[in-house]
């Protein structure tokens, strides 16, 4: 049986970080958390996840940050970013090379359907 993808969840609201981990661990992913781009670059240095859903907005390291050093990696560069944002800018998301764009708050089913059709593979069965 293969394993689940990796899914790297970038956000500094705890809550948030919390319903959106619940909810693809729910869904059988497995799921690394970070509270900012510092961390998420030391969550990536173990295991390069499947998809990375990003904060742009956060302290240390926003998420833009952390894109521009993740992307200078060459692995890095074949990892999908999906960005969540309050910000309700989805050019800032483009402009990173983003692999789409959620505006906060957003929905239960477009977050699994973005997951899904990024991932590049299923989640585990139960």
């Amino acid at each position: 049986m293969r394993s689940s993808p990796l899914v790297l969840v970038v956000d500094d609201d705890p809550d948030i970080l919390d319903a959106i981990c619940d909810i693809l661990e729910g869904e059988r992913y497995r799921v690394a958390r970070a509270r900012n781009g510092l961390e998420a670059l030391d969550r990536v240095g173990e295991e390069l996840p499947a998809v990375i859903l990003l904060d742009l907005m956060m302290p240390v390291m926003d998420g833009l940050a952390f894109a521009t050093a993740f992307r200078k990696q060459p692995l890095a560069r074949s990892v999908p970013i999906v960005v969540i944002s309050a910000d309700g800018n989805p050019q800032r998301a483009a402009a990173l090379g983003a692999a789409g764009f959620l505006a906060k708050p957003f929905d239960i089913d477009a977050l699994l359907s973005r997951v899904s059709d990024v991932a590049g593979a299923s989640p585990s069965p139960a």
